[in-house]
């Protein structure tokens, strides 16, 4: 662990501008260590490569730490991890332009665990919700971290999933790790640090602007093995994520959906252009060849055949309403359409279909299909 003084100097170093991982090295390859450039006299400085605009604002009182930063930094649940530290993730060192240095509140250890990164929309319908939470309850219960942005919607759900399956999840922050947003978040934010962490490269006390959140999703983005898209307009923020997933030779998967549903569109494009198609957990194992988790696969076949075998026995009428719900929310006055069954027959057999577990109930009097297969 570094000693406070280093640490407060990597603190000042991360906010200089114009600096970066690469001129730092060279730096500290002369003056020793972030406590060394800190004291530097100018001269010292510009023999290092530290450009004008960095020396500048190292001159000024501008650099100090604050008391309250002292304070959160010298707490044993917070850190500060410069990329010179080898608990500093392997992976996001190998981006150009890495943070130099990242606050960690939670187990730091985490950082370096393989990790996929879940993202998708802010305001999913149920389905994308179940989705992403069953994908990464099952990948978290494989030992596979669970990385996304502590946003509402499907980054929300990807966590809860993985601390449902006590697995490891990290929150990845577009303000400073003390101001957690959206505030709804706080309690999640909590169990986080119980079970992973909660990251950020921007210094404490940042709010949570616009501009911060392409620099957040390209951490989300090169932490992880790779990304899975859960529900995505085409407009959509996470498809910034599944970019830069690409761009950094990133496994990208994509969770189709209906045709009808305006969140279904980004995952469509991101398979169009190359994206794998992931209908279950072990889409996603086979390709980032994770081998740990192909023992569970072959433990969890038989219940899905168990739950194939169950449906293949169940009353011939019973299995056309069930076919013509499809997988798609419906309500009974559709189900009646497609049927061509009375209404009382098909509240009817409903009721007996959610009695047995085969459908359960969405918002607005409608049903969807419980899917037991999915991992």
């Amino acid at each position: 662990m570094l000693r406070a003084e280093e640490v407060f100097a990597w603190v000042a170093l991360s906010r200089a501008p114009a600096l970066d991982a690469r001129l730092l090295s060279k730096a500290l390859g002369i003056l020793g260590d972030a406590h060394g450039i800190i004291n530097a006299s100018d001269g010292a400085l510009l023999r290092a490569g530290i450009p004008p605009l960095a020396r500048e604002y190292l001159s000024s009182a501008a650099c100090g730490v604050r008391a309250a930063e002292r304070a959160w930094l010298l707490h044993p649940a917070h850190q500060l991890v410069p990329f010179t530290d080898p608990r500093y993730p392997a992976l996001l060192r190998e981006l150009a332009g890495c943070p130099i240095a990242l606050y960690v509140a939670g187990n730091v250890g985490v950082l370096n665990d393989p990790q996929l990164a879940i993202v998708g929309s802010r305001n999913p319908s149920p389905a994308g919700r179940e989705i992403a939470f069953e994908f990464a309850e099952s990948l978290a219960a494989c030992g596979l971290g669970i990385s996304s942005g502590l946003a509402a919607g499907i980054d929300s759900a990807a966590h809860h999933g993985a601390l449902k399956a006590q697995g490891v999840t990290v929150a990845v922050l577009g303000s400073g790790v003390d101001v957690i947003y959206p505030r709804i978040n706080r309690t999640l934010s909590e169990r986080i640090l119980e079970q992973g962490a909660v990251i950020s490269e921007l210094p404490l006390g940042t709010p949570p602007r616009r501009e911060n959140f392409p620099r957040r999703n390209r951490i989300i983005a090169t932490l992880s093995l790779g990304t899975l898209v859960v529900e995505a307009a085409r407009r959509s923020g996470s498809l910034i994520t599944a970019r830069l997933a690409a761009d950094h030779d990133r496994e990208l998967f994509a969770v189709p959906g209906s045709i009808r549903n305006p969140l279904s569109r980004g995952c469509h494009d991101l398979i169009r252009h190359g994206a794998k198609l992931a209908e279950s957990a072990a889409d996603i194992l086979s390709e980032l060849n994770f081998s740990a988790f192909f023992a569970r696969s072959r433990l969890e076949a038989p219940a899905a055949e168990s739950a194939s075998n169950s449906e293949a026995g169940m009353d011939k009428e019973h299995k056309i309403l069930l076919d013509a719900l499809g997988f798609d929310p419906a309500d009974l006055d559709v189900l009646v359409d497609r049927t061509g069954f009375k209404p009382e027959a098909v509240s009817s057999m409903m009721l007996i279909l959610e009695l047995e577990g085969h459908v359960q109930a969405a918002p607005g009097g409608r049903y969807s299909r419980v899917v037991r297969s999915r991992r």
